[in-house]
């Protein structure tokens, strides 16, 4: 049985990556503007596997690995890292960053299905509470934005990241099924490499690099977070929460990215904040913590020291 305190480090760790893919979606509305999707992912690949590489070395961690692995690596990188990115970016040129980070919350519906079939993971009474809890406060999140419901138009956008949902539930589970053996930071690294190395020739067509003089400081700022923190850090810290924690259980982090994002916003673009919204908010981190079975050991240990 995993001890609660590795329990705790690997939620730990889910709500950080989520927290910065949150705030992904409005750094990449803001470059979107200048660059298109591929030089965007191209530069974000190429910064996060620099800042991986270099932590790698100073970690002095080997960077061989068996050729047994190559292919599987080669399958979560195209998966999870050049499909995912390349179908955000692209959504994001119809839909605004808000939309995108609430419709993300529907992976762990897909994850939690897939790790039933291939993972053989049950569907407890707990977890379906909790993710009940999770999608209600998503609803009440989304439900009046701006002072009104938020209009999800059919458009390819809204397709696309609907598919990303889908994608990322597969990847996760891949992750988790495969469970390659060396450390996470060395197969994000070598993710984040195979997705620069399968954009790069996507910018010399688009001759992406002439519009890089065009970037101000503040581009070149959420250029920079979405290559540490979104692709190098936020990759890195999901699949150390996977070592620890079921896939499903992981997946259910995800319910907490709308919130980063509704701050994000809030912060960046200046949006109102609603009461709904806040209650929401709370919901969600509730459904989350009961998914994973802290809820009940919190609230132990919380009336322990009271008395």
């Amino acid at each position: 049985m995993t001890p609660l305190r590795l329990k705790i480090t690997a939620s730990l760790y889910a709500t950080m990556a989520v927290s910065f893919w949150g705030v992904s979606f409005v750094s990449m509305k803001a470059v979107l503007e200048k660059l298109d999707p591929f030089s965007l992912l191209v530069l974000r690949f190429g910064i996060g596997s620099l800042f991986l590489l270099s932590l790698l070395l100073v970690k002095r961690v080997r960077l061989r690995i068996s050729f047994t692995y190559i292919p599987q690596l080669i399958v979560l990188g195209i998966l999870g890292v050049f499909v995912h990115q390349l179908l955000q970016a692209t959504a994001l040129l119809t839909i605004n960053a808000s939309s995108a980070g609430w419709l993300i919350s529907f992976s762990p519906i897909f994850t939690v299905i897939l790790s039933m079939l291939f993972l053989h993971e049950k569907m407890s009474f707990r977890k379906a509470i909790g993710m009940v809890l999770a999608i209600t406060g998503v609803l009440l999140v989304t439900a009046t934005r701006n002072g009104s419901s938020i209009d999800f138009a059919m458009n390819i956008g809204f397709f696309l990241i609907i598919l990303s949902t889908l994608n990322w539930a597969i990847y996760s589970v891949l992750l988790k099924k495969l469970a390659i053996p060396y450390p996470a930071l060395l197969v994000t690294f070598y993710m984040s490499l195979l997705g620069f190395l399968l954009t790069t020739p996507f910018i010399i067509r688009n001759k992406g690099w002439e519009l890089l003089p065009t970037l101000n400081y503040v581009e070149w700022s959420h250029l920079v977070f979405l290559g540490v923190f979104v692709s190098g850090v936020g990759y890195w810290y999901w699949g150390k929460s996977l070592e620890v924690l079921e896939a499903s259980k992981v997946s259910t982090f995800i319910y907490l990215e709308p919130i980063a994002t509704f701050i994000a916003a809030i912060l960046i673009l200046h949006e109102q904040i609603f009461l709904i919204s806040i209650t929401g908010g709370i919901i969600i981190i509730i459904g989350v913590i009961i998914v994973n079975g802290q809820l009940v050991p919190l609230l132990f240990n919380f009336m322990r020291k009271k008395s």
